[in-house]
């Protein structure tokens, strides 16, 4: 297959973790012309890079021995430091690394401080968006830490995301992201309340979803995940209710930080907990609409 010369014009761009967000970010960057290369623990991800027009690796040994800027996208912060302490030891110095996780901050400065003392660039560089989100290009980055580093990894941001802001000291971005992930708690169940009401009285679940998106009760969730929820179907999916578990400890242990009340956050976890005991664990978090439907006894009709 030739190669678009616009593709040896750009830097070679490492993915670790290729998940359901890492995946759609490689294909995104290969789509703009970006020679990619990533690894992932799991060799089904792997072979998905291949077929996207990337280059499977085995180790982050490998992906910084063959990117010039790298992108992290982790599930776990023990996750992050081996992935830190890989590319400390082999990754060259003024190296930058994209990481894009959401994880605790003292975390992400672990990492950062790790990086720094082989003077590896690490930005803490969370996204808003979900992985349906991520696939059409949808994502925003919550950008921080050295400005200069920043800026040089702008058509990175450009090659998988529509906006970027950059929000100054490293952490900040993390900060922001933990904000925006209290408002996305909350506006994933009250779509799911709205929609549960409009089928208990009667209403096809996909109209209220179109004609109340379009007026002053629309959100961002309810336009994403309301399609999910009015067909019942929480596959593939976006964010997993077991992954979610996490970010919702995270807001959780932020907002306790700064003794912050979050009434509206903490009455929607017990929701997401429903959903988990109830077997949902792998399903996208758009399923608090079937707890929420069973606990008003909604029986579905069929709309012509």
């Amino acid at each position: 297959m030739q190669v678009p010369s616009r593709k040896r014009q750009r830097p070679a761009v490492g993915v670790i973790g290729l998940g359901i967000m890492g995946s759609a970010i490689a294909a995104n960057l290969v789509r703009a012309g970006f020679a990619v290369c990533g690894t992932d623990v799991v060799a089904a991800r792997r072979a998905a890079l291949a077929r996207a027009g990337g280059r499977p690796l085995r180790s982050a040994r490998e992906v910084a021995a063959g990117a010039s800027v790298m992108l992290t996208s982790l599930p776990s912060a023990s996750a992050l430091h081996a992935v830190a302490a890989e590319l400390a030891g082999h990754a060259r110095a003024g190296t930058v690394v994209i990481e894009t996780s959401t994880l605790g901050i003292a975390d992400k400065q672990r990492a950062q401080r790790t990086l720094a003392a082989r003077k590896i660039i690490l930005l803490d560089c969370p996204l808003s968006g979900t992985g349906a989100q991520a696939r059409t290009k949808d994502l925003v980055v919550y950008a921080s830490g050295e400005r200069a580093a920043c800026r040089r990894s702008i058509p990175v941001f450009e090659g998988f995301a529509r906006a970027y802001h950059y929000l100054g000291a490293f952490g900040n971005g993390s900060r922001m992201k933990f904000v925006a992930n209290l408002l996305v708690a909350i506006h994933n169940v009250s779509a799911a309340e709205a929609l549960v009401l409009g089928m208990k009285a009667g209403l096809d679940p996909k109209t209220v979803v179109r004609v109340v998106g379009d007026g002053a009760g629309g959100s961002r969730m309810l336009q994403v995940r309301g399609p999910m929820m009015a067909a019942g179907h929480y596959r593939p999916a976006t964010m997993k209710v077991a992954m979610w578990q996490k970010d919702m400890r995270i807001i959780r242990e932020f907002a306790a930080a700064f003794r912050v009340k979050t009434p509206l956050f903490s009455a929607s976890a017990p929701i997401y907990d429903a959903a988990l005991a109830k077997g949902y664990a792998d399903e996208d978090t758009a399923a608090v609409c079937a707890v929420l439907e069973k606990r008003s006894d909604v029986r579905r009709r069929r709309h012509g």
